[in-house]
């Protein structure tokens, strides 16, 4: 059993595209949307995956997560079977201090979208904030990735 220790923030700038170590295209999608068991089909570049994530703790910043391979192939089938919009963005991996922060700019339905989360060992773990970074969103449920595909951020006020 994994579990996900996270916070998720805004992105003020977009100046961590300088320094970013690596950038993938993600295109993902959901069989399950509901919070208590989410269900995750994800291609990152040309790999497959399939994820399961419980319910988040009170904070939104800890919950479990179950994630494997599977074939290119068999994930394109399952996007089709997805709930809703499908996911499109660039994730950029940026390293900072002893963490590497993930930022994903959104495409599609959800552009103008930029979100940074970084993963931590404790939830009280101490970690670096880059000047780039903005207003803290953790446990923000209308910015999981999850709610983004079925109420995307062009449709917000």
């Amino acid at each position: 059993m994994a579990v996900e220790i996270e916070r998720k923030f805004l992105v003020n700038s977009m100046v961590f595209r300088d320094i970013a170590s690596k950038k993938n295209y993600i295109k993902q999608g959901f069989l399950n949307s509901d919070k208590e068991r989410v269900v995750r089909v994800r291609i990152k570049d040309t790999e497959g995956f399939l994820t399961v994530k419980g319910p988040s703790n009170a904070e939104g910043t800890t919950r479990f997560e179950w994630e494997r391979p599977i074939p290119l192939q068999e994930a394109e089938a399952l996007l089709l079977l997805c709930e809703d919009f499908i996911i499109e963005k660039y994730r950029y991996l940026i390293p900072v201090g002893k963490h590497t922060y993930e930022v994903d700019v959104f495409l599609g339905m959800n552009e103008g979208l930029v979100v940074a989360e970084v993963e931590l060992q404790t939830e009280t773990e101490h970690f670096e904030k880059p000047e780039w970074l903005g207003v803290e969103v953790t446990g923000i449920e209308k910015y999981y990735n999850s709610n983004l595909s079925s109420y995307p951020f062009q449709k917000w006020d």
